[in-house]
């Protein structure tokens, strides 16, 4: 709804700027205006309108050059509005509505540069490429269902992770509320385990950006309205743990060659399932992994996860499937996260991918949901 208020706002006040440019140039009746306008001017008044529209154009195109655009034509149109006062001045409601709605995505982009900035760091510190192929006597120590999931997702004679990158579309809510659809993309590093994670959600046709950070086992969560007002901001030790698990888990479920890691103790529970301990910094957690008889990974079992608004454990497990091959390795396509509470199960998160690439050199960003 608000995207169509904007779109209508930005639409209307444009071509209302050709009403300068008609004057200026006896195009019809311009009784709307009553103080003459020159040529010049009036090429300026359709210059306005012209600038408005491109500002229309690039926000459509989830362009961030819009920004630029909005601020240059509302600029402009102040200086003609000022001209006309007696007649236009209604116009400076109309420009005041556009910056603040740049200026809210602004600090959205400018949030979200904290993110890229970091990314970057993790990028440089970790090298340009991989050349250490991983072989098969990379996967002797590990169980034998594991070893058969690393075969399975075709891991085996590629290079070595070093990185991936990640987008993700699907739906979230919270314990009493209702879905929000989502987009994220995250960087995660496995020299130094590392998982950067933002989120741009939609809520009541709002864009809420929210960055999850976990380097060095230190973990912190910042949501904030449109980049600028903080919604919820956790970190401390129960935090730590808890991204600990979720960065184990996506070594688990979309980078299997990571398995092979010396951080993972492991210990086999029957043919389809092994429980791993994963310690970074002095932090361990567990989990047990189930497996099929193909070879695919479908869930993973933990009981060391908290739900940070509580500040409770419960046990927390990631049920995934649709498996498809994507640049030579083989994952999961579709994935859940849930809850178990003691009076039942919680679905809080569906994740669809829609990106993976590993050992990545560089830096890419994703447009808010639909």
């Amino acid at each position: 709804m608000l995207k169509i208020i904007f779109t209508l706002l930005l639409l209307f006040h444009g071509l209302i700027h050709l009403m300068g440019f008609a004057k200026a140039f006896e195009y019809g009746n311009i009784t709307q205006l009553t103080k003459a306008i020159s040529k010049p001017m009036g090429l300026l008044w359709l210059l306005a309108a012209i600038l408005f529209m491109a500002t229309l154009i690039l926000w459509w195109s989830k362009t961030n050059s819009w920004l630029l655009a909005a601020l240059v034509a509302v600029l402009l149109s102040q200086v003609l509005i000022f001209t006309s006062w007696g007649d236009a001045k209604f116009g400076t409601i109309a420009n005041v509505l556009v910056l603040v709605v740049a200026g809210l995505n602004w600090g959205s982009l400018r949030f979200e540069n904290t993110f890229r900035q970091d990314v970057q760091k993790n990028l440089l510190r970790g090298g340009a490429s991989a050349t250490e192929m991983l072989t098969e006597s990379d996967l002797q120590p590990l169980p034998v269902p594991v070893q058969r999931y690393l075969r399975y997702a075709g891991v085996v004679g590629k290079p070595k992770v070093k990185n991936m990158r990640i987008v993700f579309e699907g739906e979230m809510r919270d314990k009493g509320k209702g879905w929000f659809p989502f987009r994220s993309v995250q960087y995660n590093f496995f020299d130094e385990p590392t998982r950067l994670f933002f989120m741009k959600g939609r809520m009541m046709g709002m864009t809420v950006p929210g960055y999850h950070c976990y380097s060095e086992a230190q973990a912190t969560m910042d949501i904030r309205l449109f980049g600028w007002f903080p919604v919820n901001y956790q970190s401390g030790d129960l935090m730590n743990k808890t991204e600990t698990v979720t960065l184990f888990n996506d070594m688990c479920l979309m980078a299997p060659a990571s398995l092979i890691d010396s951080r993972i103790e492991w210990e086999t529970v029957d043919s389809l399932s092994a429980k791993a301990t994963f310690t970074n910094r002095g932090i361990s957690i567990s989990a047990i992994l189930y497996f099929n008889q193909e070879g695919q990974l479908i869930d993973f079992l933990s009981n060391d996860r908290s739900a940070i608004a509580e500040g409770k454990t419960y046990p927390f497990s990631t049920p995934a499937s649709a498996y498809q091959n994507i640049n030579g390795v083989t994952v999961m396509t579709y994935g859940e996260a849930i809850w178990h509470y003691p009076e039942g199960k919680f679905t809080y998160g569906k994740f669809n991918l829609k990106e993976i690439e590993y050992n990545c050199t560089d830096f890419r960003t994703t447009p808010p949901p639909n």
